[in-house]
């Protein structure tokens, strides 16, 4: 493991050294959803945040891992700090939010709180728009000693993360993530995904972590350029199923 961050912070030392920070926000958001009753739709109000801290983690060093195989040009420069401050703004909001006692997305129901929502929206467009970006440098990649089969992945696992993120704007535009009944509710364990009606966040969910999934898989496992093409076929139709079902109405599992 010290040798994994140890090779991390060589490639991009912002980005892992903004994760470390995402890190210790989440173990302080894991106390506080120990020590305090704050709610937000049912379950502890830093429940949210904490999983949010999560998750830009993995991204920050993932992207960080990636961008280390691309020339240090001004351009991955620049999409470091994007990541940095899109992802300040995302946290500081939903952190703030939480220890409110309010919802952070979809709440816009004063100017104050709609402004919020609105922010966040922008930031993370901005912050897509630019990993996107540096999907398309990987697909100008040549001659480089990375294996096919790795490389294919590398791209495409960026390229669903950026659809799917951008799917997330179904969710903004309905303001809400659940379909066929309120948000809220009986849910997953840690998830809290609807096991009562479709819920919007589980595909949202898988398809912005391809960014980590099919990568691995085309390192560990695929050999050549078609497995990666094959296993990335497979589970965009997963993905793409877990959507439909959720527009539907209908929840993956219930009676968990």
């Amino acid at each position: 493991m010290s040798y994994f961050l140890e090779i991390l912070k060589k490639r991009n030392n912002l980005l892992y050294s903004f994760g470390w920070l995402c890190l210790i926000g989440t173990f302080i958001c894991a106390i506080l959803a120990l020590t305090t009753h704050v709610q937000v739709l049912g379950i502890n109000a830093f429940i949210k945040p904490m999983k949010f801290f999560v998750s830009i983690t993995l991204f920050c060093w993932t992207m960080a891992w990636y961008t280390g195989y691309l020339p240090p040009t001004r351009n991955v420069a620049i999409y470091s700090w994007v990541v940095v401050v899109a992802m300040t703004i995302e946290l500081i909001i939903i952190t703030a939010q939480a220890t409110l006692g309010k919802l952070s997305h979809f709440n816009v129901s004063s100017p104050v709180d709609g402004m919020l929502f609105s922010l966040m929206g922008i930031a993370i467009t901005v912050l897509t728009g630019w990993t996107a970006y540096i999907g398309y440098l990987f697909f100008r990649i040549h001659n480089n000693p990375l294996a096919a089969s790795y490389l294919w992945a590398i791209r495409l696992g960026i390229l669903l993360f950026v659809v799917f993120a951008f799917e997330g704007f179904i969710m903004a535009t309905r303001l809400s993530h659940t379909v066929g009944g309120p948000d809220g509710g009986a849910g997953w364990p840690i998830t809290n995904w609807s096991t009562q009606f479709g819920d919007l966040r589980i595909a949202h969910f898988f398809g912005m972590h391809a960014l980590q999934l099919i990568p691995l898989f085309g390192y560990y496992i695929a050999r050549r350029p078609a497995q990666v093409f094959l296993f990335t076929v497979l589970y965009i139709g997963a993905v793409t199923f877990l959507l439909l079902e959720a527009l539907g109405g209908r929840p993956v599992l219930s009676g968990l």
